[in-house]
């Protein structure tokens, strides 16, 4: 079992850049496949971008290719994503997920554990 807590949140303007970091308690954390996805306000969650458990593979939702980055650190337990080029529209509370197994998906329902959330706010 691992508990993803998440931080770096914080307000931005567009064009900036800001880096997530998740961090998640527990002895197994490499068995892992780990997600990221938003929730801004009024809509519904929404996938961002995924890492396998060795890190070889990723997955990019077509709104963040290019902009964000997903990298993963097993032996500090942490997974990183770097948001590059941020516009309005990236304005959500974003959460980190974990999912049990090699491959990541981009299917909320398939992730077993989720943090809190926090808050990324990109001004115009």
């Amino acid at each position: 079992q691992v508990q993803p807590v998440e931080s770096g949140g914080g307000l931005v303007q567009a064009g900036g850049s800001l880096r997530l970091s998740c961090t998640a308690s527990g002895r197994t954390f490499s068995n892992y496949a780990m997600g990221w996805f938003r929730q801004a306000p009024g809509k519904e969650r929404e996938f961002v971008i995924s890492i396998s458990r060795s890190g070889d593979n990723t997955d990019y939702a077509d709104s963040v290719k290019g902009r964000f980055t997903i990298s993963r650190d097993n032996a500090k337990n942490t997974v990183s994503l770097l948001m590059n080029s941020l516009k309005p529209e990236d304005t959500a509370v974003y959460y980190c997920a974990a999912r049990r197994g090699v491959l990541p998906t981009r299917v909320e329902y398939e992730y077993d554990y989720w943090g809190q959330g926090t808050q990324v706010t990109v001004s115009s």
